[in-house]
């Protein structure tokens, strides 16, 4: 059950500190009685909504420090002070000082959108798997439309899975408009590796939203937010159909863990050596936000 990534910063291979292990561990063991329960509680979506409302509490301030300390969150990055936050959520949902993730100012350049643990696949018709070897999803299950899927399925796909752990607002990847959100689906399964190796199917069954980002660089691209078990609410920020520049907010997610799917078109973008060699691997690369993770294909 260990997760292990490659820290893009060292390049050395880690084990992931994952936050509600022994809970993960017990529910996505491989037997009926288990699988019948997962997804009892995924489609029990007050339950999430239930344990978020009770994040936010002011009572929960209380574990902000325990949990900085346990999983050596760097606050000196944070925009206030610990002694400012008002519950659990709210520093779970923490702005973090401009200087603590630079922008890739190459507008060749795509920046990560978020911190998390980063799979590329550079071209999904190709594909033998996502996340474990034989087990796929399909575009039309995740995006719920032929003729999208259809316009992506020779391109590119980016998936970003967020920790409890991680800083939890995401941002345009490129200079771009962006359309209104479309939401989708209301399953809230969890996204840990333990889950998905269980289950690839979560993807395409979990609550999501999808918005079409229009760039010069690298065309029409899907952002997908991913929600999953207790993340109540995936909230936007932006506003539609206005000009934004590559790191600005576009929104963020409340407690728990959660995903990102970025979608390109055939021939747009080429991803890092090392996020290529890693993935195919089946390895997960830790990136910042903001860092570059792909080019414009010319």
């Amino acid at each position: 059950m260990a997760i292990y990534y490659i820290d893009r910063r060292s390049n050395k291979k880690v084990k992931e500190a994952v936050y509600g292990q022994k809970w993960l561990s017990l529910l996505y063991q491989d037997h009926p009685l288990f699988k019948y329960l997962c997804k009892w509680v995924a489609r029990l979506t007050f339950l999430s909504a239930l344990y978020g409302w009770w994040q936010k509490q002011s009572w929960t301030k209380k574990k902000i420090k325990p949990f900085i300390d346990h999983y050596h969150v760097n606050d000196s990055e944070f925009l206030k002070p610990i002694k400012e936050f008002t519950s659990f959520n709210d520093f779970f949902c923490r702005k973090l000082k401009k200087s603590a993730r630079p922008i890739c100012s190459d507008l060749n350049r795509l920046s990560a959108p978020a911190d998390g643990r980063y799979l590329v696949i550079p071209q999904i018709a190709q594909a033998e798997g996502f996340f474990v070897k034989g087990k796929k999803f399909t575009l039309q299950s995740l995006l719920k439309d032929q003729a999208l899927a259809n316009a992506y399925q020779e391109g590119s796909m980016v998936i970003a899975r967020l920790c409890p752990t991680d800083y939890h607002r995401f941002h345009f990847p490129a200079d771009c408009s962006a359309s209104k959100a479309q939401h989708l689906d209301k399953m809230l399964w969890s996204v840990n590796p333990i889950a998905v190796k269980q289950n690839i199917s979560i993807f395409t069954e979990n609550k999501r939203v999808i918005t079409t980002l229009t760039t010069d660089t690298f065309g029409e691209v899907l952002f997908i937010e991913v929600g999953a078990t207790n993340v109540g609410t995936i909230h936007q920020t932006y506003k539609p159909n206005q000009p934004n520049k590559k790191g600005d907010e576009k929104g963020f997610f409340s407690f728990g863990g959660s995903s990102l799917i970025l979608l390109f078109k055939q021939n747009s973008i080429i991803f890092d050596q090392d996020l290529i060699t890693n993935s195919s691997q089946y390895i997960e690369t830790l990136c910042l936000m903001g860092e570059g993770i792909g080019s414009i294909k010319k």
